[in-house]
């Protein structure tokens, strides 16, 4: 798919990862929908920014586990563009909850927001890519899926599911719609890591450092644009941390 012209959704991201994945997408000549849940500031300065490069931009609140929300995203954007031809389901939250404190309330919401969310978002746009000309959906998933980690159950639980979704969406949806997810390793530090955990995860890379936004960014990108024979892969973009 050739960016320019197109209309890419990407949740959660008037802020670190999802807006570098705004900023790559607008470059390449595509129209930008914003979506935030709190970040209204940083949402306006990134419809500035994106417009600046030329592409239309808009910024639209909503909770993404909320399926009225869903639908308004859906209604306002199509109104302002016509059909959405790039989601990129980017919104998570990521809370620190140890095993023998979790509550039903911490799973509800986790799941919620990292696998409810991202489903309600494929349901609503990926039925209208299938019914119309088609489109290219981008899940993101989390390395630690794979080599689990303590004091996350929920959240591990659900970018677990974020594969599952991916590889039957692929399937559901074919073959007007391709599903892939990328799985990312240490890409930007928690602001609660101490020196010794980002040094240790960094260390724990084949690289021997942290990525960036951008190598997300770029990666989400290239399942876009770089190949249309692509469809039900999971991406590791992860400086080799699952073979380390």
């Amino acid at each position: 798919m050739d960016l320019r012209g197109r209309t890419a959704l990407i949740t959660g991201s008037a802020v670190r990862v999802g807006r570098q994945i705004c900023l790559e997408l607008a470059e390449r000549g595509a129209n930008i929908v914003i979506n935030y849940r709190t970040s209204a500031q940083a949402a306006s300065e990134l419809v500035a920014e994106i417009k600046r490069l030329g592409p239309d931009a808009l910024a639209i609140q909503g909770d993404v586990s909320r399926s009225a929300d869903v639908a308004r995203i859906a209604e306002e954007s199509t109104r302002r563009f016509g059909q959405i031809d790039v989601l990129v389901n980017n919104a998570s939250i990521y809370p620190r909850t140890p095993f023998a404190q979790l509550t039903e309330a911490q799973w509800d919401e986790s799941i919620a927001v990292n696998l409810k969310g991202p489903f309600l978002c494929c349901q609503t746009f990926g039925s209208r890519m299938a019914e119309g000309d088609g489109g290219v959906i981008v899940n993101i998933s989390d390395w630690a899926v794979f080599r689990p980690y303590a004091d996350y159950l929920p959240y591990l639980t659900a970018k677990g599911g974020i594969i599952t979704l991916t590889k039957a969406l692929a399937r559901e949806l074919a073959p007007k719609v391709r599903v892939n997810v990328i799985v990312p390793g240490p890409i930007q530090p928690p602001g609660d890591l101490t020196d010794a955990e980002r040094q240790e995860a960094a260390a724990g890379t084949l690289v021997g450092h942290w990525g960036n936004p951008g190598d997300i960014a770029k990666a989400v990108a290239f399942l876009v644009e770089g190949s249309d024979f692509i469809t039900g892969a999971v991406l590791s973009v992860d400086g080799g941390r699952l073979i380390a």
